[in-house]
């Protein structure tokens, strides 16, 4: 039996996961998603896409980020035609975002046809997809449950773990069986999650395997301690209401929004904060969070001790306001009060924060909160970065908000906690450790510190790279 593991995104970079695992010439893709950052290389590298969808024989999908599923859509228009397996959560929030993408494109397109016209410029830009193809990849969804195996073909089986990510994330365990008798285990962590997050669970070991496919978007740091982000996030938001000024978060529209629902809650019920409004500015967002509302096979237990058990909504309270139209968006830009707002997107390179960044970011007195992971190239490192101005939209604005971040909100592990993962594992029959989605210094960091803990072949995945197994 030949095996061969190749990557077409997500190599020395952060976004854009595919991975191939080609068994005897059979092609099995794990994640399917879009580069992110800079809008020109990153749509030529979505449309490259991978070679020959139509003979890919089936997709294993870990979460529903865009990172991971935007260009399922793509792939199933270009030919692929076989079933897209996930947890029953993940289908629901891929169908959002795919959704989301292509009215997005949608948008984009006119906008810049508009833009060329004024110019008089030649415009011939198209979205990679529509509606009716997100339509179609999603009616190509068979879900798995949790520590279900199931065969995806006579000689691959598939068993999904939770990856305490996101809602419905979960690590790839895929077996191969060849003709000849020879069983080959290769295991996927997607993005592995950390331990004492609220609402999820915290990921679960993984069973033994041969060869090892490793997230690194942390392999170079530390994050602050899951314990300690809601005293955090009181701090900031009493320190910022002193001043009279706006707490601006850009959140992604999964999983973060409805975290920081969730200690919110909490903060106010305990009265750690004071009960000013706290808006959830999007629309993606909105959904997701009624998506998470069906979904209570995937809470923790302290959620469910905390709220279900109680019949009381862990994402409903009265200080809650949902934006629900464009109008209740711009109304925001007129709050003389203190507030909170959640917007996405969580790069800050699209979408209704970057209006929410324009008529904040130049006043003392607000706060820009990062909680989560800003990828090189992007608006929101360059913030995070500690820029004095930046462009949004074509004008430069100084940036004179106070720029705070929590760590401890991220939803992947660093790399200690990815070791913590990997010893709750049977590491007797693992080979090797391939690393992927981690910037250069992350990966090179992981490697070192994998090596240090006596895993003997760690190899940094490059893109297009074969590997034999």
């Amino acid at each position: 039996m030949a095996i061969t593991l190749y990557s077409e995104g997500a190599a020395r970079e952060v976004t854009g996961s595919k991975h191939v695992l080609e068994i005897d010439g059979r092609r099995y893709l794990v994640d399917c998603g879009a580069f992110q950052g800079k809008r020109e290389p990153c749509d030529k590298k979505n449309r490259a896409l991978v070679r020959d969808p139509e003979s890919i024989e089936a997709v294993i999908l870990t979460h529903a980020h865009f990172d991971h599923c935007g260009l399922l859509p793509l792939l199933t228009k270009r030919g692929f035609n076989g079933n897209i397996y996930s947890t029953p959560a993940s289908r629901d929030l891929a169908n959002l975002i795919m959704m989301d993408s292509a009215r997005i494109q949608a948008r984009d397109a006119e906008y810049l046809g508009k833009q060329a016209a004024k110019r008089g410029a030649s415009f011939d830009w198209k979205p990679m997809y529509d509606e009716l193809d997100a339509v179609e990849a999603t009616g190509q969804f068979v879900t798995v449950s949790y520590e279900r195996p199931i065969q995806v073909s006579r000689d691959v089986k598939l068993e999904f773990r939770d990856a305490g990510h996101i809602l419905g994330s979960a690590t790839a365990h895929v077996t191969a069986t060849g003709a000849d008798g020879r069983v080959v285990r290769i295991g996927f962590c997607g993005d592995l999650g950390r331990p004492d997050k609220p609402i999820i669970r915290d990921p679960v070991a993984m069973a033994p395997v041969d060869y090892l496919v490793v997230e690194s978007t942390y392999g170079d740091r530390r994050h602050e301690s899951t314990v300690d982000a809601e005293e955090r996030l009181a701090q900031v938001v009493n320190d910022t209401v002193k001043r009279g000024g706006k707490i601006i978060i850009p959140a992604f529209a999964i999983e973060r929004t409805q975290e920081l629902i969730y200690h919110f809650h909490m903060l106010v019920d305990q009265g750690r904060i004071p009960k000013i409004p706290i808006w959830v500015d999007s629309p993606m967002a909105v959904n997701a969070t009624s998506i998470f509302q069906v979904h209570p096979e995937c809470y923790d237990q302290e959620t469910h001790e905390a709220f279900i058990k109680h019949h009381n909504n862990p994402f409903g309270f009265n200080e809650l306001r949902f934006s629900t139209s464009v109008n209740d968006s711009k109304m925001l830009n007129n709050l003389n009060s203190p507030a909170i707002i959640m917007s996405a997107d969580g790069m800050c390179e699209a979408g209704r924060i970057q209006h929410h960044l324009i008529h904040n970011i130049s006043d003392d007195r607000n706060t820009i909160l990062v909680v989560g992971y800003m990828a090189a190239n992007t608006l929101g490192r360059r913030i995070r970065d500690g820029q004095k101005e930046v462009r949004i939209h074509g004008d430069i604005y100084k940036v004179k908000a106070r720029v705070e971040e929590i760590k401890a909100f991220s939803a992947h592990a660093d790399y200690q906690e990815i070791w913590d993962w990997m010893s709750r594992m049977d590491l007797s029959s693992l080979k090797t450790v391939f690393l992927v989605h981690g910037e250069d210094e992350a990966v090179e960091a992981q490697k070192k510190f994998l090596e240090s803990k006596g895993i003997a072949d760690v190899r940094i995945v490059e893109y297009g790279e074969r590997y034999e197994l």
